[in-house]
């Protein structure tokens, strides 16, 4: 009888143990897969995402800012340099025709970034416009390590989003880098004595950059609805 009390109790407490360590096991499979916990572990792939589609709006702000505050000869010429770097992005990729990292986020070649092509362009001709305004003193500096600190990040995130190789955004980087000096040299040593004496050359400028602002405005309604390249 003993061994018959002993037997049954051994069982209910076996039962219970194997209760126990179930509901364990169920909780502990909950935690894993709760919305909550992927949240957490994608919030911060999900800050990059929104940034990285808030980018252009950031860098059109940027841009736009360092336009109107500018309203000279160097801004209408800056705004054709804009457009035709664009136009560059599109032409090399057309020729070097190499893919995307991931082909089905995007179907047009990725050599080079565009974005980062474009970013680096607006960010130099801002932290020149920054030098020549300011010149050089810590606040000056310091406008000028943001402005290349948001940069980077920015051509980052187009890495980390998966939408570009590493090597993609540096080419693109680098030739908007180059474009965006040469063209503030060329604007500064040749185009802009003839600008400042010859009204021809201000209509002829003027209406440059105002095609050139109309025919980018067009493209960008035109591709309003596919995703940034």
């Amino acid at each position: 009888m003993a061994d018959l009390v002993k037997t049954h109790a051994w069982r209910d407490g076996g039962n219970i143990d194997g209760e126990e360590r179930f509901q364990a096991f169920e909780q502990e499979a909950f935690m894993k897969n709760s919305p909550s916990n992927d949240l957490v572990s994608d919030a911060g792939g999900g800050i990059n995402a929104v940034a990285n589609r808030l980018s252009k709006w950031v860098l059109a702000a940027l841009f736009g800012s360092v336009l109107l505050l500018r309203h000279d000869g160097a801004a209408l010429w800056a705004v054709i340099g804009s457009v035709s770097n664009s136009a560059l992005s599109v032409a090399l990729k057309r020729i070097l025709n190499q893919e995307r990292p991931v082909a089905t986020l995007r179907s047009d070649p990725g050599m080079p970034s565009s974005h980062a092509q474009s970013i680096s362009f607006i960010s130099l001709f801002t932290l020149f416009s920054v030098m020549e305004w300011l010149g050089t003193n810590e606040l000056s500096l310091f406008l000028s390590g943001l402005i290349v600190a948001l940069a980077s990040y920015f051509t980052w995130l187009r890495v980390s989003q998966k939408l570009h190789t590493a090597s993609q955004v540096v080419v693109g980087a680098i030739v908007g880098s180059v474009y965006s000096t040469l063209w503030y040299i060329t604007w500064n040593s040749l185009v802009l004595e003839a600008f400042a004496s010859s009204f021809s050359v201000q209509v002829a400028v003027f209406t440059a950059a105002a095609a050139s602002a109309l025919g980018f405005a067009v493209y960008v309604l035109l591709n309003w609805f596919k995703d940034d390249r």
